[in-house]
């Protein structure tokens, strides 16, 4: 039998629904509170991430149900994930974020809603309430959470408008209801270095986040950052030693953790850089490749908890 590499994304939803998966990004017609207070995540553009999704006018419903209609037809999936992506998709005031979700509730065969937000856009009432309409419809909650990197310097230079304490006080409270964490983190932010990813592997596996989504850093056109980058400010590191990165994060990696992507996708026409100019999925497959030259896999040095160095002591 084949070693397995990693926990992927697309076998654990298989074996959690038993079925063919695919999510249904929704935009929501919403902001970022960083936007407001400020320019926002010096790497986030005008048009946030959501740019596979509808125009955020358009009525919840009416988006899950057009794009559901087109992926059943063109991938014959099954099952379906409503995906809250574009911003921050808590932050709403309460009743109108209640209002999103019932009308999840009119598009069969939805099985999960997955909620894109900040670390610092969770309150208790909110997560009451999604507690309150998983139990009421069946249907499953994943809350997503930008990290992007445990080096609080790092976020504070890109301008994400919250510290490292706030990724640990959501996943806390987060904790203690039956939603999936899925965190998503960038391994190769100019300041950042292996030690970095490292620690950041090490905070999601301790923490307990269910998920990791992975991206490598893109400079979408117009963003703080693609105007820092075209004046020399800082460089992106090598295709290489990106591969360096991602293999140490997923060997720390708890195995129990999925993973989700490797690295970013934007439209070539928004993008001053993406992926060192090649397709994700073909650096996907140069990844494993490599993985499976060295003989290593997901969580193969996943060994730093539980007193660890008491180890010397307990030898048999």
């Amino acid at each position: 039998m084949e070693q397995q590499l990693y926990r992927s994304y697309s076998r654990f939803l298989k074996e959690k629904y038993h079925a063919k998966v695919y999510k249904l990004p929704v935009n929501l017609p919403g902001t970022c509170p960083n936007r407001e207070d400020g320019p926002g995540c010096t790497f986030c553009s005008e048009k946030g991430t959501g740019f596979e999704a509808m125009e955020r006018e358009v009525p919840v419903a009416t988006q899950l149900i057009r794009t559901k209609d087109y992926i059943q037809k063109r991938y014959h999936a099954e099952k379906f994930i409503a995906y809250f992506q574009n911003y921050t998709n808590t932050y709403f005031p309460f009743e109108t974020f209640c209002s999103y979700f019932r009308e999840v509730e009119q598009v069969k065969d939805v099985v999960e809603v997955s909620i894109s937000t900040r670390p610092d856009c969770l309150g208790s009432r909110y997560l009451a309430f999604l507690h309150e309409w998983m139990q009421k419809t069946g249907i499953c909650i994943t809350i997503e959470l930008g990290l992007q990197t445990a080096n609080y310097h790092t976020l504070l230079k890109v301008n994400r408008g919250h510290s490292l304490a706030e990724y640990v006080d959501a996943v806390q409270r987060i904790r203690q209801y039956p939603f999936d964490i899925c965190t998503h983190v960038i391994l190769n932010l100019p300041w950042d270095d292996r030690t970095d990813v490292a620690e950041t592997a090490k905070l999601l596996s301790v923490l307990g986040s269910n998920i990791v989504k992975i991206h490598s850093l893109y400079l979408a056109k117009g963003t703080v950052f693609a105007k820092q980058y075209e004046r020399g400010e800082f460089q992106i590191c090598t295709l290489e030693e990106y591969m360096e990165r991602l293999i140490l994060f997923l060997r720390l990696l708890d195995p129990e953790i999925v993973v989700e992507r490797f690295f970013s996708r934007i439209p070539k026409e928004d993008a001053v850089f993406c992926n060192w100019g090649a397709s994700w999925w073909k650096l996907k497959e140069l990844v494993e490749k490599e993985m499976r030259s060295r003989g290593v896999c997901q969580g193969d040095m996943y060994a730093y908890r539980d007193g660890a160095k008491l180890g010397k002591w307990n030898k048999p």
